[in-house]
C-alpha cells in the first residue's frame, strides 16, 4: 500500500506508524474519579468508514500527518501534514 505524504510523495506504507484518531479529546481535572480517567485513556470510538487518523512518517521525513481513509477499504483519500490541519481548525 502506498501513503502520499504530503512532503515526501508516494511512500511505502512501512515508513509509518499510525498513531490513533486524529482528535482532540477534553482531557479530565485533575482531581476526576477513576472511572473518568479510565474512559479517558482507554475508550475510544472506533468507527467503519471515513476516519481521519494521526499518522508518523519515521521512516522518511519524519513528518506527522493526518490520514483521510476509510476503515473498511483502508482507501486513502487525502493527506495534510498535522501542524496546518491543527491551524486550520
Amino acid at each position: 500500500m502506498r501513503v502520499p505524504c504530503p512532503l515526501c510523495g508516494d511512500r511505502d506504507l512501512r515508513e509509518f506508524t499510525p498513531r490513533g484518531a486524529a482528535v482532540l479529546l477534553d482531557r479530565p481535572a485533575p482531581d476526576a474519579d477513576a472511572a473518568t480517567w479510565n474512559d479517558y485513556i482507554h475508550l475510544r470510538d472506533n468507527p467503519a468508514g471515513a476516519s481521519e487518523e494521526l499518522w508518523y512518517h519515521g521512516g522518511g521525513c519524519g513528518a506527522w500527518i493526518v490520514v483521510s481513509r476509510d476503515t473498511v477499504t483502508h482507501a486513502i483519500s487525502a493527506t495534510k501534514l498535522a501542524a496546518e490541519a491543527r491551524d486550520a481548525g
